[in-house]
């Protein structure tokens, strides 16, 4: 049998590493760390959302991420269907995003660079997600104002500061795709579900590049964003 802290190992590694606080805890680890203890808390989190769903939850933490597997419904926190999920890259800090600013010209008066904290919400067309984005920007193209970050939690800019770049438009995605519904084909708009959603909610796009890797994942970008 495994001891708490394998356990919490083990439950830190389907968490979404976002650090949202929307557990009420201030990091994932720290959450990872208390549902061992507490396993029917399990349910604070959109990403452990069998605990929820399920008529009784199993006695082991291991057993409940295992049922969570299992019980799969491609539907998303609205009971909406969807057709993957798409994964970040192994090393990036989150999911890559490209945006364009609703002011482009703002990357260049808030001389926006890259490694910057940054901040901001998609609106309109595009998301209109309610949620507040956070991340690091990854490169900028100050001539058309495109900036390229990975959107990660509200830890770091609420430590260290940030770069508010008010309302964006979300241009694409890209990720890896481990989990499909369905085949994955080039210049179909296809539903998926980040896997780090806070809200758990799906998401449209259009596919416009895909590559197939060894390990029998799919690298995408996903191009022509909403919600819904």
């Amino acid at each position: 049998m495994k001891d708490n802290g394998s356990v919490s190992n083990d439950i830190l590694k389907q968490l979404p590493s976002s650090n949202c606080g929307g557990c009420g805890f201030k990091t994932c680890q720290e959450f990872a760390m208390y549902i061992p203890e507490h396993p029917e808390e399990a349910k604070r989190c959109t990403h452990l959302q069998a605990a929820r769903q399920s008529k009784s939850t199993p006695s082991g933490i291991g057993d409940l991420l295992q049922h969570r597997n299992q019980q799969r419904t491609w539907l998303d926190n609205l009971q909406r269907p969807y057709d993957f999920i798409l994964e970040c890259f192994e090393n990036d800090p989150g999911p890559r995003e490209t945006i364009l600013p609703y002011n482009p010209q703002l990357v260049k008066e808030l001389g926006v660079k890259k490694g910057d904290i940054m901040i901001g919400r998609p609106m309109g067309m595009s998301c209109g997600c309610p949620i507040t984005h956070c991340g690091i920007v990854t490169g900028v193209d100050p001539r058309n104002g495109v900036i390229n970050w990975c959107v990660t939690g509200p830890l770091r800019p609420r430590t260290e500061g940030f770069i508010d770049i008010g309302y964006y438009v979300a241009q694409a995605y890209d990720g890896i795709i481990r989990e499909a519904n369905t085949e994955i084909k080039l210049g179909k708009r296809y539903w998926f579900l980040p896997r780090r959603c806070m809200l758990q909610w799906r998401h449209s796009g259009l596919v416009n590049a895909v590559t197939r890797l060894k390990d029998g994942s799919i690298k995408i970008r996903v191009e022509g964003l909403f919600i819904g």
